[in-house]
């Protein structure tokens, strides 16, 4: 099954799914190094505000790129494009 999927994806597909992996290492790499403080000391916690805030913000963009994505599939359906 592997390799019928591979012979139907062509070189393109791969090279761009490799850099997009390699985009995914680094962006967890600088998540490491930006997430740890120097000398291992403890930073500044979030407050109660900033959760919330941050919870807030989490939930608009999920909830506008999931109104996008059904905008974008409505009017495919309805031949609006």
């Amino acid at each position: 099954m592997l390799f019928e999927i591979m012979r139907r994806f062509g070189f393109g597909t791969w090279i761009i799914a490799a850099f997009l992996a390699v985009l995914v290492v680094l962006a967890a790499a600088f998540l490491y190094v930006g997430w740890a403080t120097p000398s291992g000391e403890q930073g500044t916690p979030m407050s109660l505000n900033g959760y919330i805030a941050m919870t807030i913000g989490i939930v608009v963009t999920v909830g506008l790129g999931v109104g996008l994505m059904a905008l974008v599939f409505y009017s495919n359906k309805h031949d609006r494009d």
